[in-house]
């Protein structure tokens, strides 16, 4: 007897299980999860690529034109108050890097799904 209680408390729970696992597969499918998954790993990536090329290759030139050179370090004073504008402007341009990279790739994703399939006939 206590065999058979165990094997239907068995069955029950592998029951549950499967119901459980189908539930999330399901709420994976419903939700996109696994798309945005996707998007935050490539997300992240595009923004040390951009990082990259902002503190690399665009804010050198601009160094060039700080008469120190090292403009991220460029500090004003005021009353004892440290307003480190380097490293805001540095903050900006990569903010505008992204921007516009993500601005031309969206701009050419919606011209590709909208432009007019051609069918041979």
């Amino acid at each position: 007897m206590a065999k058979i209680i165990k094997k239907k408390k068995r069955e029950i729970l592998i029951e549950k299980a499967s119901k459980n696992k189908s539930e999330f597969l399901d709420f994976l499918k419903n939700y996109n999860v696994l798309e945005l998954a996707i998007g935050v790993v490539i997300g992240s990536a595009v923004k040390d690529l951009t990082t990259s090329i902002a503190n690399d290759m665009i804010m050198p030139i601009i160094g060039i034109m700080s008469p120190t050179g090292s403009w991220r370090e460029i500090v004003f004073t005021i009353a004892g108050s440290d307003f480190k504008i380097g490293n805001l402007i540095g903050s900006l341009l990569n903010f505008l890097i992204i921007a516009l990279l993500v601005f031309v790739v969206i701009k050419k994703i919606l011209k590709i799904e909208n432009a007019p399939s051609k069918k041979h006939l």
